[in-house]
């Protein structure tokens, strides 16, 4: 079992899998160096990017994510500001801070993008290659971003995480968090909970703080997207809607002629604009869906009379554990499954979510999240240009419309009617990923991310052995 805290992270935007998980990577290789104590012999680095990462890289921001990763920053905390000064001293003097000690580092020869190649494991593969004074290689390492910034090292890919601490309410599949829910009487936020607590070693009060925390940079992060202006970086000229958006819906509002549910749409798009824009922002589950569970989540809070605080961390516990599912069951990266399993996923522990916090039963809460997949299946994920604007953003708002509805609707039936299971939606997701064609998986070579170009340039891709 994972925490849902791994798959609630904060980092910035615009991608989990495009540039969180490279920085990451590049700061674990970083670390690697210096607790092998060859970081002071290290006079080169070499970074060979394959795959959906040499691809889209330039758009999601992956090459200077590597940079930044190299010089030991990881995204939770990585100062905002610093950026820009840090990446012109790398480009124009060739200077890389590693460990505190300076080498030469130039991008245009040491990063070696290779988009016709991709490592047998997963679609985005990184080699790290470390080199002495004398040319001599010191230490080679490949790492793959999985989506939703987790990072895996070659060696680590196909085994299985070690379960360092019990759980009282042990689960691998949806069936098997109902049995736990059923025969213990629990919400399966309450089993999340005791599951959490067990998890880091810590009180069943000190979750919910921390939950309580993830629930704040989110809204946070809405509050900055509605009062934002300006164009998305990234040459394609788009502008920020959201806080024009959120004035008319006001405006409308005063004359009741409009639907409240068009909110958490303006409110996903606010979280999504932040994200295009490299501003901090929740994995929740991906970067690029990062907007659907704070959006219905600030829905609730602004709408529901019955939102407590509780209700608000509750929301977030369940979610967390549908997203669990995704990640040990399937795939949360759109490299690798698609969109489907990006914004799809999203909607799933979206609705799930919002089904619990209104009042619905376990079996009406998986009724919900099942729903929201079904209806997001064979979703491709080609955003125009390689940048995750268009179509993200509205993507993300009407996602988080229909989590809305759906989440609603389940609670209609006893979901006990359902001929279609979360498990068996989530085992179809990861297939229907696996037979839909790789230019249609993040990697800008088919569909909406070629609409601007003239004409589409084939490119075959091929898998290599390292």
């Amino acid at each position: 079992m994972i925490s849902i805290f791994d798959i609630f992270k904060i980092g910035i935007g615009p991608s989990s899998s495009h540039t969180v998980g490279p920085m990451k990577a590049a700061a674990a290789f970083s670390d690697d160096l210096k607790q092998s104590g060859l970081d002071a012999q290290t006079e080169r680095i070499v970074i060979d990017i394959y795959g959906s990462l040499a691809l889209t890289g330039r758009g999601h921001g992956t090459f200077d994510a590597l940079l930044l990763g190299l010089e030991g920053s990881l995204p939770h905390d990585i100062p905002l500001a610093d950026i820009p000064d840090r990446l012109e001293r790398i480009r124009t003097q060739h200077i890389l801070r590693l460990n505190g000690r300076e080498i030469r580092f130039n991008p245009d020869s040491d990063l070696n993008i290779r988009g016709d190649q991709v490592l047998p494991k997963h679609p985005n593969g990184l080699n790290f290659t470390a080199y002495g004074k004398d040319g001599g290689k010191l230490k080679e390492q490949i790492y793959y971003s999985v989506g939703g910034g987790f990072i895996v090292t070659d060696q680590e890919f196909d085994k299985q995480a070690e379960q360092t601490r019990p759980v009282p309410y042990p689960y691998t599949s949806c069936a098997e968090l109902l049995a736990q829910c059923r025969m213990n009487q629990l919400d399966i936020s309450e089993a999340v909970l005791a599951n959490e607590a067990a998890l880091v070693g810590c009180s069943e009060a000190e979750i919910r703080r921390r939950v309580a925390g993830v629930a704040d940079v989110m809204e946070g992060c809405i509050k900055r997207g509605l009062a934002a202006d300006g164009e998305l970086p990234g040459g394609l000229n788009v502008r920020r809607r959201a806080p024009q958006l959120a004035a008319k819906l006001k405006a409308l509002r005063e004359t009741e002629i409009v639907n409240t549910q068009l909110w958490p749409m303006v409110y996903a798009m606010a979280v999504n604009e932040e994200n295009a824009a490299g501003g901090r922002v929740v994995t929740a589950p991906t970067n690029g869906a990062a907007g659907i569970i704070p959006a219905v989540l600030h829905y609730f809070r602004k709408f529901n009379p019955h939102a407590t605080q509780e209700r608000v961390e509750n929301f977030l516990l369940t979610a967390g554990a549908i997203g669990i599912l995704y990640k040990t069951n399937a795939s949360i990266s759109g490299a690798d499954v698609g969109c489907q399993g990006e914004v799809g996923v999203a909607c799933s522990m979206a609705a799930g979510a919002y089904a619990e916090v209104i009042g619905g039963t376990p079996k009406q809460v998986e009724n919900a999240a099942e729903m929201a997949m079904e209806h997001h299946l064979g979703l491709t994920c080609d955003p125009v240009g390689g940048l995750v604007q268009i179509p993200c953003i509205e993507r993300n708002g009407i996602a988080a419309e229909k989590a809305l509805k759906l989440g609603t609707l389940a609670l209609l039936e006893d979901g006990t009617d359902k001929k279609v299971s979360l498990d068996e939606v989530i085992q179809t997701m990861l297939q229907t990923g696996r037979d839909m064609k790789s230019t249609y998986k993040e990697t800008s070579l088919a569909g909406l991310a070629i609409t601007l170009q003239k004409k589409a340039v084939p490119v075959s891709v091929r898998v290599v052995e390292c």
